[in-house]
């Protein structure tokens, strides 16, 4: 009953939401020429990318119009080798591409994402992330696919969980998510899909304080199988999901697990993601951001299928803490950040950002305080027509938690 009540609470604020999100109609001449506006100013054949300098430095006579117009993919890759709070030293190679499924570029920007990387926690990691659109926007089709070897940290469940609660676990990771959703009316959509996690060799050492581990308390397993369906709702008046200038996006997920399908356990779980993108000034791509996630879990999902710190699709939540520093069966979040410009060619920018995240107990389904965090970062764009950046952010949370984040598109 209260994951009942949670749904239609939620259903309820993602109508209200959306309907405030809508853009009046008498305010444009339709989705073509709103997108071809929001494209002028991202496909600006003034700005500069890391491609361009890299190119005049090759060729110091090259002309300045070769990359005036988009070609038909943008591809941004990234190899690196730096430090991250969640992953330590890493070895990583990164890369977005953004791509339009018609020739005259009148729907959203499809995405797909790719990661592949090796860090001084033994953490192996392969994952593939896609939002691609059809012509008019007509279908979304979103993928979640990975394989991780990952030797992690967890602290319990809760937020008041410390550092002595430290318990280190190592498992085997495969997820495949996948998503079909078909146009309502204009920036609606319904659907769904099939959800699967699959945890094998999950071995933990317990507690550094030498307390028992609420891993424990909970129920360990050395494996665990979550397999089930989705109802999906979405509201998405974003054109560029790499870095949106403006718009609304609201997403519902209700997810219902099914032994039948191979679950260990019969759950579900109800997920809100909503986020607004504001434009202070038309004469600049500043950007005010703002980002929410609320979720809720009933009955008895997976240890490690709960929600978590960095638990999104892209991994992005909770910068100023490491990926499931936090843990427990319900969620809040929420996250705000002001991205501003610091050359006027588009090349370097800058953010400051500050968030906050509660997580229910081991004990109970209320939340347990709040865990801020706040910083700043630069942007370097490496590709123009895309609007892609380099992120590198410097976080700080509580408990003496700080560290980097590095990312190739922005955040939310």
């Amino acid at each position: 009953m209260k994951t009942l009540k949670y749904i239609i609470l939620l259903t309820a604020i993602f109508g209200c939401l959306t309907a405030f999100g809508q853009r009046p109609r008498s305010a444009i001449l339709g989705d073509v020429q709103r997108k071809n506006t929001d494209t002028l100013v991202v496909d600006s054949a003034k700005q500069k990318d890391l491609i361009d300098i890299i190119q005049k430095i090759l060729d110091k006579n090259i002309s300045p119009d070769k990359r005036a117009k988009p070609g038909k993919a943008s591809i941004s890759v990234i190899p690196y080798v730096g430090y991250s709070l969640s992953t330590g030293l890493i070895a990583d190679v990164s890369s977005v591409v953004g791509f339009y499924t018609a020739a005259d570029h009148h729907q959203n920007l499809s995405v797909i994402a790719n990661d592949v990387g090796f860090d001084s926690k033994i953490q192996k990691l392969f994952r593939t992330r896609s939002e691609i659109w059809s012509a008019d926007n007509g279908y979304k089709f979103v993928s979640d696919l990975r394989f991780e070897v990952y030797p992690t940290d967890t602290y319990g469940l809760g937020t008041f969980t410390s550092l002595s609660t430290d318990n280190d676990i190592s498992y085997d990771y495969i997820r495949v998510y996948e998503t079909v959703l078909k146009k309502v009316t204009d920036d609606y959509y319904v659907g769904g899909g099939y959800n699967f996690d699959y945890h094998s060799d999950i071995k933990a050492s317990g507690n550094a304080n030498g307390t028992e581990s609420d891993f424990m308390k909970y129920g360990e397993t050395r494996r665990s199988t979550s397999s089930g369906i989705n109802l999906t709702l979405l509201y998405d008046s974003r054109q560029n999901p790499i870095n949106p200038l403006k718009g609304t996006y609201a997403n519902l997920i209700l997810r219902q697990n099914l032994t039948f399908l191979g679950s260990n356990d019969s759950w579900e779980q109800v997920q809100f993601d909503l986020r607004k993108y504001i434009r202070p000034s038309a004469q600049s791509n500043n950007v005010l951001a703002f980002w929410a996630i609320a979720a809720f879990t009933g009955g008895k999902a997976p240890y490690l299928d709960l929600p978590s710190t960095g638990s999104d699709m892209y991994n992005n939540s909770g910068r100023g803490y490491a990926i499931g520093r936090y843990r427990g069966k319900n969620e809040l979040y929420f996250e705000t950040e002001y991205r501003f410009g610091l050359t006027r060619n588009g090349l370097l920018g800058a953010v400051l950002f500050a968030n906050g995240e509660s997580f229910s107990g081991l004990q109970s389904r209320a939340f347990e305080g709040l865990a801020p965090a706040a910083g700043t970062g630069i942007r370097i764009k490496i590709n123009k027509h895309s609007n892609s950046n380099i992120c590198i952010d410097y976080g700080v949370g509580v408990g003496g938690s700080r560290g980097f984040f590095v990312n190739l598109g922005e955040v939310f």
